[in-house]
Parts: structure tokens; sequence; C-alpha cells
């Protein structure tokens, strides 16, 4: 009874995992995928005012997608053993309780119960908001997003490196314009933390328009910022796409194609 058990449960991790090859796993992964991606565009659409008449039909879909995921969340915890990451951890369950998946996996299905348990509206409008979390679930089910945070983790040292040159370079240029322009705008650059703003959307070349500067001195320090905002902030992203690409690479070596014209490795 124990081995019939036990295999039960390998198949159901392997399902949910997607390391089986069977028709039954790409069937119910597509099926929850999709879920996902609808409950995502009816969290939106219930925005609507045209659309307030449906709300019932909402709710029923909003049911049926809890139950669903309720279960998921479920299998996953009983065939937990199944999973490497946990198999041989003596503390094996309560760490999977804790890693971000299925703490997202709880953020997106709680909403729907806390209204049982707290009568607080304004409270329930805001967790009603978690439910796009479950946007995050498609991770489980795509090897691409998959393999970016794979990317983001091996790459996480550079990344901060970066990010903090790019902190440095903030509070430099956001303290610059504050004593270039502070005397002729003392209501807009009032301080160096609220001259941070302007330092951020121009390093970013978003450039709302709300602050900028007006003297000569400043202008053409915030044209040199505004340069060097297109080649500082291009570091993360030059890490993360030198990053992926060499993922790839490897991903089809080890599949035997080559990286370059992808025919099989001789």
């Amino acid at each position: 009874m124990d081995v019939v058990s036990n295999k039960a449960l390998l198949q159901i991790y392997e399902i949910l995992e997607g390391t089986s090859n069977k028709k039954s796993s790409r069937i119910i992964q597509t099926f929850i995928m999709t879920l996902i991606s609808v409950n995502v565009f009816m969290v939106i659409l219930e925005t609507e005012q045209s659309v307030q008449q449906y709300l019932s039909l909402f709710y029923y879909f909003e049911v049926f997608s809890v139950i669903v995921f309720t279960v998921e969340y479920a299998a996953r915890l009983i065939s937990y053993r199944h999973n490497p990451k946990y198999r041989n951890s003596k503390y094996g369950l309560a760490r999977m309780l804790v890693s971000p998946m299925m703490l997202a996996d709880l953020a997106a299905i709680l909403p729907f119960f806390l209204p049982f348990i707290i009568a607080d509206a304004r409270f329930i409008r805001v967790i009603r908001l978690f439910r796009l979390l479950r946007l995050f679930r498609s991770a489980k089910y795509s090897r691409s997003i998959q393999m970016l945070g794979e990317v983001i983790k091996s790459k996480a040292h550079d990344l901060g490196v970066a990010f903090f040159i790019l902190f440095i370079v903030l509070i430099f240029s956001s303290s610059l314009l504050y004593y270039l322009e502070h005397d002729a705008q003392p209501e807009v650059f009032s301080s160096i933390a609220v001259s941070m703003w302007w330092g951020i959307i121009t390093l970013t070349t978003i450039g709302y328009g709300d602050m900028y500067p007006v003297t000569s001195a400043g202008k053409a320090v915030a044209s040199g910022i505004a340069v060097l905002g297109i080649a500082v902030y291009a570091i993360p992203t030059g890490i993360v796409a030198s990053a992926f690409t060499e993922e790839m690479r490897k991903k089809r070596y080890k599949d035997n194609k080559c990286p370059y014209c992808g025919r099989p490795n001789e």
C-alpha cells in the first residue's frame, strides 16, 4: 500500500514539475498556465465599469480558480518528498512552505478566504490585489522564466556592483544639481532628497519635465548627466543579456546541439 501511495505521489510530483513526458503532464501544465493568464486578465477586467453587471460570473470563475489552485498547492505539499531540494532535509516541508514560489502560491489563494475571517472591507480590497501574484506562479511552468531567474541569481554579485554604481551616480548628480539650481528654484530643488527625483527620471532618460534646470550651469551639467545615464543604466542590461545568451549557449550544448548552427554535436 505504501509502495502504491509513494508511486502515486511520484507521479503527481512529475506531472506538476513537468519532469514527466506523459501527455497528461503537458495538458495539466497548459491548463494551469492558461488559467493563471485568464485570472490576471479577469482581475484587470473587473475594474471596468462596463462589466460591473457581470460580477457574479467573475465570482464563480474566482471560486473555480481557487479550487484548482488550492488542489495544486495541496498536491505539491503532499508530494514534497520527491523534490530533490527537500527530499533529504530534516525540515524539508517547512523549507518548502517558506520558499518564494510556495509563498506566491499561498498569497494567490489567500485573498479568497480572508473575507470569511476578516470583515474590514478596506483591508479586503487591498488584499485582493494580491491575486495578481498568480502571474508569478507561471514561472513554474515557463522554462524561459526559470532560466532568467537562474541568470539573475548567478549574476547577483555583478548586478549588485552595477546598481551600487548607479546609486553613487544618482547621489552625485542629484547633489550637484541641487547646489546649482537651489538658489534659482528653491521650491523645486528644495533639498538633495527632493532632487533625487530629478536624478532618477533623468538618468533613466524618462524626463517627465516636472523638474528641470533653468540656469546655464545647471543645463550644461544636466546634459552631461543625461548622456551619462544612457551609458550607466545600460550596464545591468548588458550583464543580464550576456549572461542569458551564455546560458542559452550552454543549454543548446547540453542538448547536444551546436550553439551556432544548431546541429547535433559530433
